[in-house]
């Protein structure tokens, strides 16, 4: 039953009332009675909190002198005084008179008073440099005036018609001399009856007098423009037209619109100042084999070439699909992991996720070489005695094995083996085989084999392998 309801609330503070007691009998003091509070906590409502004092007390304004006429006429006179006869013939230099009874315009319809009395003049070190001096633009809170148009929504790359014709209609700008369409070709020198038959068609003596004729006429056309004055010859483009036809000129169909977007059309590919700081320079060394500049980073951290690179043994092992639950929904990615080696003793794992399986699986790949790390041997063909590790629920136990005896391990150890070049172990997963656990425990444990050597060491002993039979060597 709940008691929050008026009735049932008067008549549990009328029954806790009617008890007499030595608490309620008292003088009236500030504290409650214990039947107050007991019936407040049958209340549904949380209890109010007391009220704030302020810790300074307040001051009228009167009390500060703000109501003073006196003070407020004396403070506008001083914060804003009217323009001097001298000032008004400084701006009247300056401005057009259209602008300066503007000026006066807005002077006469903002009253000083109501700026003392309504406004608050800022005295704190960000407050702007200027109060209303609008003569100069100020790039960081004033907004960039457009003085060119809109970029063409529509505008596109030109196609390779779209841009001779554009090129045409550009140089048709430049004065030009009589055009090539104009002079005469071998056709004109032969008789009419031979201007509609094949060159190869033409008699001996006819082909010779019109080669003849042709020849003649080249050389007078030729000795004909020399004898002209530049300007009866007309000029053509000049090297500062072509560069600026290259430079400024609109690679898209907007009509070689100029407009105050931040894509500039038609960059040239090298920009001065920019070149080289955003593009990997290729390392003449590399031969041409990386071009993209792939491996650039791994050579500084590795200080191997592309080439030693390149021949690195490498393989993907796990391949999985992950998904990240977001208030936007399930983000998927591709988790890889992969190993490299020498095929020497050198071997390492990366691991690497992205929303791109080729993405993940480069730089997997060039993590598991940057993580190579030298793997003990013994013989150059299997491991120094009994190894086990974990890794989560994964235990991986191998074991050493004689010549011949191959490798005897699951599919992802035995590239594991391949890459490092180890030929003869034994190796068995008895809990979890998560593939992930289980390639990391297999490199945990061939990095973390006992050293003989140094077991012999701190024993004082010396270790001398005569015969070759630890570890399943050759007893014969």
């Amino acid at each position: 039953m709940s008691v929050a309801r008026p009735a049932a609330r008067r008549l549990i503070s009328g029954r806790l009332a009617a008890v007499p007691g030595p608490a309620c009998a008292a003088p009236p003091s500030t504290a409650p009675c214990h039947h107050q509070l007991f019936a407040h906590q049958f209340h549904s409502s949380p209890q109010m909190s007391a009220r704030r004092r302020p810790r300074f007390a307040n001051v009228r304004a009167a009390d500060m002198g703000l109501t003073d006429e006196r003070q407020i006429d004396r403070f506008t006179k001083e914060k804003f005084p009217k323009y001097t006869k001298e000032e008004i013939a400084q701006l009247r230099n300056r401005y057009s008179p259209e602008q300066i009874a503007a000026l006066e315009a807005g002077e006469a319809a903002i009253d000083p008073r109501d700026l003392t009395v309504q406004g608050r003049l800022r005295v704190d070190p960000y407050r702007l440099p200027y109060i209303d001096d609008f003569a100069e633009t100020q790039p960081i809170i004033d907004k960039r005036p457009k003085w060119k148009d809109a970029p063409d929504p529509n505008a596109r790359f030109m196609n390779m018609d779209e841009f001779t014709q554009d090129l045409i209609v550009w140089a048709d700008k430049f004065q030009q001399g009589n055009v090539t369409g104009m002079l005469k070709t071998l056709v004109d020198f032969v008789p009419e009856e031979f201007q509609k038959v094949p060159e190869a068609q033409w008699p001996g003596e006819v082909r010779q007098e019109a080669h003849k004729a042709f020849h003649n006429y080249l050389e007078a056309e030729v000795n004909k423009q020399k004898d002209r004055s530049p300007d009866e010859m007309g000029r053509g483009p000049t090297d500062a037209d072509v560069l600026q036809y290259i430079l400024e000129r609109s690679a898209m169909t907007d009509n070689n619109r100029t407009t105050d977007t931040s894509l500039a059309h038609a960059l040239p590919s090298k920009v001065p100042g920019v070149a080289g700081l955003y593009k990997a320079a290729i390392d003449p060394a590399d031969k041409g084999l990386d071009d993209i500049g792939v491996y650039q980073d791994l050579k500084k951290r590795t200080g191997m070439s592309v080439q030693n690179i390149l021949r690195l043994q490498t393989k993907l092992l796990v391949r999985r699909f992950v998904s990240n639950q977001t208030r936007l929904g399930k983000v998927q990615k591709q988790s890889i992991l992969y190993v490299a080696g020498n095929g020497d003793g050198w071997l390492g794992i990366g691991e690497a996720k992205s929303t791109e399986g080729s993405i993940a699986a480069m730089k997997a790949r060039l993590l598991a070489i940057r993580n190579m790390q030298p793997i003990r041997r013994y013989e150059n063909r299997t491991i120094y005695g009994n190894v086990e590790a974990k890794v989560s629920g994964t235990i991986v136990k191998m074991a050493a094995r004689p010549p011949g005896f191959g490798l005897r391990v699951s599919h992802r150890i035995f590239e594991m083996c391949r890459c490092a070049g180890i030929y003869d172990l034994a190796a068995t997963i008895p809990r979890s085989r998560n593939p992930m656990n289980s390639v990391k425990a297999a490199y945990k444990a061939l990095c973390s084999q006992p050293d003989p050597e140094e077991i012999a060491i701190g024993r004082g002993k010396k270790l001398v392998d005569v015969r070759k039979v630890y570890y399943g060597g050759d007893v014969y």
